[in-house]
Order: C-alpha cells, then sequence, then structure tokens
C-alpha cells in the first residue's frame, strides 16, 4: 500500500472534490433499503427552471476524474447529478446482480431520492453509456434524451471470436480494463487514447493503481462478465428518446462499427457523431468538442429530428447499409 499522503493520484482526486464543490455541487448518499447505498454530486440547491441532467462514468475511476472537466459549465446550465455507479466510489451493495439493468435501477431510485426532477436527460460514458442506455429502457417517461459515448450496447457475444476487439477473451479484456500492473495500464491508455501519452513513470501509473483499481476488484470484473456474457443485439430493447450517439474515430475498446450499428438499430431516433482523431477517452482527447455536443443536444426541448451523421467538422458522415463512415 502506497503512502497516501505522498499519493498524486489521492491529490487530484481531492482537487476534484474541491472542483465539483466549486461548481456548485455536494456530496451526498442514498441508502436504498436494499443493502444498497449510492453516492452522488447532486446541486447544493436544486432550480426549478433548469433541467435535470444525469452524468454516469465508465469503468476507469470514480465519476469525477471523468466528468471534471465539463461538470462546471453544464452545473451552469442544468441541474447536474453526478452518481458513482455502484462498487465505485462510496457506492456499493450486497446483493448480487451484476447486470447494467440493476446499476440503471439504483441510480434512477438514488437521484430521485436526492430531489432530480424529472424528465431527465441522460448521458453515459463508454460502461455508464450501457447504464445510461438501460435506464431510458426501464423509465421511458422519466428520461426524455440520451447520450450515449462509445459505449458499445450493441455488441454480441460473438462479435469477440469473430475478432472485432484487439482483445481475444473476457478474461484478456478484463485484464486490460482493469489493470493491476503498470504495464497493463499503459496497455489500457494505449487502447484508449489516439494519442497516448508516453514516458509516464511506472511510480505514477502505480499509485493510480493503488487508489484507483483495486477496491472492489471481484465486484467490477462480475460487472464486465455480466455485460458480454449471452448478449445478443436481439434482446436488446429499443429505446424511443432522442439519442445523440458520440464516437471516436480510432476507438479501440469498443470500434466505430458498434457506433454505426447502434445508429442503424435506433433508426430514427438517433443521430451520430464522429470525433475525428479521437480514440476511446473523447472525454479527455477532445473536451471542447465532447462539451459542445453534449450541451446543444441535451439543452433542445424539442424532438430530435433525423439527421445525417456528421464528423466532429461539421463533414457529413455517411452511415450506409454496412455502416461504413465516409
Amino acid at each position: 500500500m502506497s503512502n497516501r499522503c505522498l499519493s498524486f493520484t489521492a491529490s487530484r482526486d481531492s482537487c476534484y472534490r474541491f472542483s465539483f464543490s466549486g461548481a456548485g455541487l455536494r456530496s451526498t448518499t442514498a441508502d436504498l433499503g436494499d443493502g444498497t447505498v449510492v453516492h452522488c454530486w447532486a446541486p447544493k440547491a436544486h432550480k426549478p427552471k433548469k433541467p435535470t441532467l444525469i452524468l454516469i462514468h465508465g469503468l476507469g475511476a470514480n465519476a469525477m476524474w471523468q466528468w471534471n472537466d465539463v461538470v462546471s459549465p453544464l452545473a451552469l446550465k442544468f441541474n447536474v447529478y453526478v452518481p458513482d455507479l455502484i462498487f465505485f466510489g462510496d457506492s456499493y451493495t450486497t446483493r448480487s446482480d451484476r447486470t447494467e439493468a440493476f446499476q440503471a435501477s439504483c441510480v434512477m431510485r438514488a437521484v430521485e431520492a436526492i430531489g432530480a426532477a424529472k424528465p431527465m436527460r441522460v448521458v453515459g460514458l463508454s460502461y455508464g453509456g450501457f447504464v445510461a442506455y438501460s435506464m431510458a429502457a426501464q423509465f421511458p417517461a422519466a428520461v426524455d434524451r440520451v447520450v450515449l459515448g462509445c459505449a458499445g450496447v450493441c455488441l454480441e457475444e460473438e462479435d469477440m471470436a469473430a475478432g472485432m476487439f484487439s482483445v481475444k477473451s473476457v478474461d484478456e479484456a478484463i485484464d486490460v480494463l482493469l489493470p493491476q500492473t503498470p504495464d497493463k495500464l499503459r496497455e489500457l491508455v494505449k487502447l484508449s487514447f489516439y494519442k497516448p501519452v508516453r514516458n509516464v513513470p511506472s511510480c505514477f501509473l502505480a499509485d493510480f493503481i493503488d487508489v484507483m483499481c483495486t477496491e472492489n476488484l471481484q465486484e467490477r470484473k462480475e460487472l464486465i462478465y455480466a455485460l458480454h456474457k449471452d448478449r445478443k443485439l436481439s434482446d436488446l430493447p429499443k429505446i424511443s428518446q432522442p439519442t445523440l450517439i458520440i464516437w471516436g474515430e480510432h476507438d479501440r475498446i469498443f470500434p466505430l462499427e458498434l457506433g454505426h450499428r447502434l445508429k442503424r438499430y435506433l433508426e430514427h431516433n438517433a443521430e451520430i457523431v464522429v470525433l475525428k482523431n479521437a480514440g476511446h477517452a473523447i472525454n479527455m482527447e477532445k473536451t471542447k468538442e465532447f462539451y459542445r455536443h453534449i450541451k446543444s443536444f441535451v439543452s433542445s426541448s424539442a424532438p430530435s429530428a433525423t439527421k445525417p451523421a456528421r464528423n466532429i467538422n461539421g463533414d457529413i458522415c455517411k452511415v450506409d447499409d454496412e455502416g461504413g463512415g465516409k
């Protein structure tokens, strides 16, 4: 165990707490009464005239690390709620359910208990996109718009064997997505970024792993197994809410084909934006563009019209029957 007093990661975590507080958010928890407790950043004062926005993080870290760069400007326009998913941050459960449907139910129950008003706009990154999608499917009357960032909700179990991913098995994916050594964290960074930072000292990587990647490790592994096992597109419910799909052009965690597959599946209810020169970590590599598209889409109260897909420069990004972009 590293000395947390000298931990760069723990210090950064403290800075993020200060940043979230400065954005007008408070740290709170909701005890759901069934052995489940959800931690959430919520408005210090809910403003009735502002719409509700839920930001859901992925597997990489807790909510603060993935949303810090956009939470302050979004909090100026929305009542922003940023939950930690179960087994991240201070959220946990004694129940055995590991599905994204359970995560979605927990998020909905928690934000309602904390005071979130309906309708809600929901944004999910990567694994958080699976949860956001499930929220929209389970609670169609409560969720009126959805943003999915690099979230491979359309993946099928057979895609792994078909060679879609850079890994050959779920166990291999887990070793990368939940890194326990500096070399595995370097591999994750390489897969997540179009232009990854290189030559990071192993001591910094080990510190990040110690603070962010060791707690609830077995439970997080079970989340990934549950996400992949017996997954078929035919079992995925079609959501009816206007949906914005945002994807990195060079995503190597969830390849862009999954974004086009989801656009085809949702048909006229969805539009797709492809961020050029970006990988999976679009919130970090293309922060300004990511924020701009989120703000524009969730600020709209009108039904989303059928639009062609486009890349970040506004050029037409044609989605043909084969799912290719041009």
